[in-house]
């Protein structure tokens, strides 16, 4: 599947909020045109870094029809069907279609697990549903289930499956698919979802990336994916440690944990950046504040995405807006 559209860098587009947190259109489209001037084949929808696990189903069609219409056709829109069983996961499916994405990405099921041949089933029945691409999303850390290589590779000689989006991590594995999709044809668009080893998968094998972190720095992952094709492998590599030094704006953070930490540090650096104009996070999650802030844009300034004289941004909204009696991010 050499001639797939769904191949280089798609990152995985961070949405932005306004001060109370509802979504801002203006940072949106700024952000989506910066990333496709940068040169990004394709834009991940409703995924981990645009907290679709924090968003009603409103908030979701409302994320993806705004999206749609401003990217425009300009590169191909992929899209989360993120839902725990396969039923609620088709319903999902549906709606996106009606917008006009170009492929759908789904976990594992969640919350009632069962084991591989459940997971198996659960994509097979999404298939039954839709024409669309269908990519796997293997996030174990979120769903508890590492898909097998073996079985993705199964689903993608049978048709069930187009594409993997690996974000589990777990670069052996990611290897083993890698080498049993090419033994098998190539019937799957193998994408790693790392930041700070891509050099390691495009040597593997991969056909591209989703890195949540080229909402940064789009232009950097661009010209990795240039030179990877290239062979310049010495290029790959400069361009890896950049960006793998550019990814310690997650590792600054000292307030908290998890989507606030990972997405939150993200929110940060466009915000302060330009790109966004708030770095507000959903419910039940506050925005970074104080030495957190000021490490990240300590690192944006090491990394050359900010001048070294530029001042700190300032919020002028409440980071973390709850109702009255429960807990501060403090």
């Amino acid at each position: 599947m050499t001639d797939s559209p769904f191949r280089g860098v798609i990152p995985p587009v961070v949405i932005p909020l306004t001060e109370k947190r509802q979504l801002d259109l203006e940072a949106l489209e700024r952000s989506i045109n910066r990333m496709i001037d940068a040169g990004v084949d394709g834009l991940f929808f409703l995924g981990s870094s645009g907290e679709v696990a924090f968003l009603t189903d409103a908030q979701r069609y409302h994320v993806l029809q705004e999206a749609i219409a401003m990217v425009h056709g300009r590169v191909p829109v992929l899209t989360g069907i993120i839902d725990m069983e396969p039923m609620r996961v088709v319903d999902q499916a549906k709606r996106a279609t009606g917008y006009g994405v170009d492929a759908l990405v789904a976990t594992a099921p969640f919350y009632a697990l069962g084991g591989p041949k459940e997971v198996e089933r659960h994509f097979r029945a999404i298939r039954e549903h839709t024409d669309l691409p269908l990519f796997a999303y293997d996030l174990p850390a979120c769903v508890h289930t590492k898909l097998d290589p073996t079985m993705l590779v199964r689903l993608g000689e049978d048709g069930v499956l187009q594409g993997v989006k690996d974000s589990s991590g777990d670069d052996v594995s990611f290897r083993w698919l890698c080498l049993q999709n090419e033994d098998a044809g190539h019937p799957l668009q193998v994408l790693t979802g790392h930041e700070v080893v891509v050099d390691g998968a495009y040597l593997g094998g991969a056909d591209g990336s989703v890195p949540g972190l080229a909402n940064i720095d789009p232009a950097s992952y661009v010209e990795q994916w240039r030179a990877a094709q290239a062979g310049d492998w010495e290029r790959v590599r400069d361009i890896q440690n950049h960006l793998a030094r550019l990814m310690f704006v997650t590792r600054e953070v000292k307030a908290t944990v998890g989507f606030g930490a990972g997405v939150g540090a993200f929110k940060t650096a466009l915000w302060q950046m330009g790109v966004f104009n708030t770095n507000q996070m959903r419910e039940p999650v506050c925005a970074l504040e104080g030495e957190d802030v000021e490490q990240i844009v300590a690192v944006l300034k090491r990394a050359g995405l900010m001048d070294a004289d530029a001042p700190i941004r300032q919020a002028h909204w409440d980071a973390c807006p709850v109702s009255p009696g429960a807990p501060a991010c403090k």
